[in-house]
């Protein structure tokens, strides 16, 4: 038995339309889904341990000594001072859910099998630490744009286009003008 099946990999329109169900039924109960703000929370939490200034409560709101927690009448400082909400948790659920779907993946008793995709390991080499460097430097990157343009892919993206959100359109148009001549270029030899 080559392959040992832990988790059953979805046709990517079952994916796709499990997605916009669950964003669909996010923003009919809850809210719009994003979560880039939530590492502005994550910081002010860890800021908070070592300046009692960061999250304030007054009289009639939270404010902060940092310009961006005190946006939107204290918000943000509020989140940093109770950050147990809606959206923290949701973070955490999502990094669960990763940890959870990356073990529950298809494995191979194939020691020869790679763990990397070929087309990575064709244009960028096998090393997984190279990988690694390369996602969180992605990953970083995102997270800065996304806090720049005032929102990530899953608000503006996601929640954004499905209710109609001009911001959402732009941030979209901008980030697919960006990502596809970089994934061409970086893996020119898969294609």
């Amino acid at each position: 038995m080559k392959n040992i099946l832990y988790q059953k990999q979805w046709h990517w329109s079952v994916s796709g339309l499990a997605l916009g169900v669950s964003f669909l039924l996010a923003v009919a109960l809850v809210k719009p889904i994003g979560v880039s703000t939530q590492f502005v929370i994550l910081d002010g939490m860890v800021w908070d341990v070592f300046s009692s200034e960061i999250a304030v409560k007054g009289e009639t709101a939270y404010s902060s000594s940092n310009a961006y927690l005190n946006k939107s009448g204290g918000k943000y400082a509020k989140s940093v001072a109770n950050p147990i909400n809606y959206s923290f948790i949701f973070v955490l659920a999502m990094i669960l859910g990763g940890f959870l779907g990356a073990k529950l993946r298809t494995k191979s008793n194939d020691e020869n099998e790679p763990e990397l995709p070929a087309v990575w390991c064709e244009n960028l080499g096998s090393s997984t630490t190279k990988r690694y460097m390369f996602a969180f430097a992605g990953g970083a990157l995102v997270l800065f744009g996304s806090r720049l343009a005032g929102g990530c892919t899953s608000g503006h993206m996601m929640s954004g286009i499905m209710q109609t959100s001009l911001s959402g359109y732009l941030f979209t148009m901008g980030a697919f003008l960006f990502a596809v001549p970089i994934a061409l270029f970086m893996y020119r030899k898969g294609r």
